[in-house]
């Protein structure tokens, strides 16, 4: 087998204490002596979906951050002067531009920000100065011209670079609050191109020259100097960061392409989600915004929010917790990790007994009023839900407020064996057994169960997780046993992902997205086996310390607990599950 060693070339280092760290540890390996885990440096990088533009349109200016962004004019079927504001969420609508126009150039705060030059039937020298509720008239540029769109400086100490004329040009112009003054002019003329920085370390990338351009210069206040090229050449793109710290993203050919910069080169991340050109950014390279731009179809609306961060991540262990007080099994869950409750059970008899989980030990509750086994349970250690189960076969459901049990709304199909999500004022029971396996499904709403879809798979023995409006039901009995998972939408039930291993009497915790698969019985031997669940598939994890199926479950995908259950016998053991997960990041990491 091939080692650590052997692929990264070091051994994995054994330290008693996290080491001091910075993004170039990135792929480290350690063990921590002192926690007992297993912990890596990765760098996770991603675009994701943020509120969309109130107007569609393209070749807009940007200024801001990725929580406080500005976006100005632009093209929608016209030209515009549409100023919208975003809180990190969604945008909403500011004091319009005094000229509306597209190809305009922006930088600054969304507070203070500074639009300049642009098209409007000719090209522009108006300048405009946005106090965080109006626009007012500043100085004009000496040179009007259209198409640069990106970003650079302040307010009182904004750049304009590159651009059209009547033909490409070179010219840079230096904002002071009052007046634009000649600077150093550009080494190649240009339009179309991205820009971010400041006024004396700024960074022109990209445009067109006779063709779509690689090139990128760096701005020292007086002079523009040759920088690494770009990996994708392209005009209308967007761009955010610092000299030294630059994102571009999108462009021509409708591209989704995205490139960081460290001051000497380019290196290619994740894409954007819609590919676009003309489109506006903002932030850092880290924590970035593009939004707007052209797609195929036209003008977009859409915004994305890019996150690049240094994270410390833990290995997926279980570990000893401490034991129930009465080893039990087919017994109820609820609650999380630090806070659990186990209601209900068997051991030789159906049982009431009730305890609570400090993230250390188990201390007895008020018992149940209705002695069951093979029940759901759904809620928390201070407002749980246990419903349904088996002495006989019954429908009684009975809610918890952290000391005792009181009747709650009977459900509408009395069972056994069924799977439990969501909380005590909106709780989710489906599939079980009657005299034979059913399908259906009810949402509690703290008084009155009423009936929902049914599950797609009938089956008992399963488990479930998540909320009664994005539940999660997974593994059971459908004679034989099932891989079967189901997503619920509040009203139906679609087919998700299959586990990896077909079982019953399994555990369960998480969400719809994020969910837990633990335990359980195969048909022929018990258990260990734990999947984590992505919203579309289940992929194997670190299993359990004691293989055994009718165990109880509760907590989150990277905290979660697995207690009681049977292994022949009846069992007591309690497991605290810690999935990987991120535990730093690059804005509070440290250099060594």
């Amino acid at each position: 087998m091939t080692t650590y060693n052997q692929l990264a070339g070091y051994r994995v280092n054994y330290l008693s204490a996290d080491p001091t760290l910075n993004s170039g540890n990135e792929g480290q390996v350690w063990y921590n002596s002192t926690t007992g885990k297993l912990r890596s440096l990765v760098q996770i990088k991603s675009w994701a979906a943020g509120g969309s533009l109130s107007t569609a349109r393209n070749n807009l200016a940007g200024a801001g951050t990725q929580t406080e962004g500005l976006a100005f004019g632009g093209f929608a079927t016209a030209a515009t002067n549409a100023t919208e504001e975003y809180n990190g969420a969604s945008w909403s609508a500011g004091g319009n531009l005094g000229t509306a126009r597209y190809n305009i150039g922006g930088c600054g705060t969304q507070t203070a920000g500074l639009g300049f030059g642009g098209y409007s039937g000719g090209n522009l020298s108006a300048t405009e100065e946005y106090n965080g509720s109006a626009w007012t008239g500043g100085g004009s540029l000496s040179t009007a011209r259209e198409v640069f769109l990106g970003n650079a400086g302040t307010q009182t100490a904004g750049l304009a670079f590159g651009g059209y004329t009547t033909a490409n040009t070179n010219v840079t112009e230096e904002y002071d609050g009052s007046t634009w003054t000649a600077g150093g002019n550009l080494g190649t003329a240009r339009r179309g191109q991205a820009g971010c920085g400041i006024q004396t370390a700024a960074l022109a990338f990209g445009g067109q020259t006779t063709v779509n351009t690689t090139a990128t210069e760096e701005y020292d206040g007086s002079t523009w100097t040759v920088g690494g090229s770009l990996n994708t050449a392209r005009r209308g793109l967007g761009g955010a960061g610092t000299q030294t710290a630059a994102l571009g993203f999108g462009g021509s050919s409708y591209t989704g392409a995205t490139e960081q910069y460290n001051g000497t080169s380019w290196t290619t991340t994740t894409s954007l989600t819609t590919g676009r050109l003309a489109v506006a950014g903002a932030g850092t390279q880290t924590v970035g915004l593009a939004f707007g731009g052209k797609i195929v179809t036209g003008a977009s609306s859409a915004t994305e929010e890019f996150t690049s961060s240094i994270n410390v991540t833990t290995a997926a262990a279980w570990a000893s917790g401490g034991s129930l007080s009465t080893a039990r099994k087919t017994l109820g869950g609820a609650g999380i990790q630090t806070a659990g409750l186990a209601f209900g059970g068997f051991t030789t008899t159906a049982q009431s007994a009730t305890e609570e989980y400090d993230g250390s030990a188990w201390a007895a509750g008020g018992n149940l009023g209705t002695a069951r086994r093979q029940l759901a349970g759904a809620g928390t250690q201070t407002a749980g839900l246990g419903f349904g189960g088996y002495s006989p076969t019954t429908n009684a459901t009975e809610e918890y407020d952290g000391s005792a049990w009181t009747g709650g709304g009977n459900l509408g199909t009395a069972r056994r064996l069924l799977g439990g999500a969501g909380i005590q004022t909106a709780a989710l029971a489906f599939g079980g057994y009657i005299s034979g396996n059913v399908a259906n499904t009810e949402e509690y709403d703290g008084s009155a169960w009423t009936a929902g879809g049914n599950l797609n798979t009938a089956r008992n023995y399963l488990a479930g997780c998540g909320t009664q409006t994005a539940g999660l039901g997974f593994g059971g009995y459908a004679g034989p046993a099932t891989t079967a998972t189901e997503e619920y939408d509040g009203s139906a039930w679609t087919a998700g992902g299959s586990l990896n291993t077909a079982r019953y009497g399994l555990g369960g915790a998480g969400t719809q997205t994020l969910g837990l698969a633990f335990g359980g019985y195969t048909g022929t031997t018990f258990s260990n086996s734990t999947e984590e669940y992505n919203g579309t598939s289940w992929t194997n994890s670190t299993s359990l310390t004691t293989a055994r199926s009718e165990l109880a479950g509760c907590g989150i995908q990277t905290a979660g607990l697995g207690f009681g259950g049977y292994t022949g016998t009846n069992s007591a053991v309690t497991e605290e599950y810690t999935g990987a997960f991120q535990t730093a990041t690059a804005s509070n990491l440290t250099t060594s």
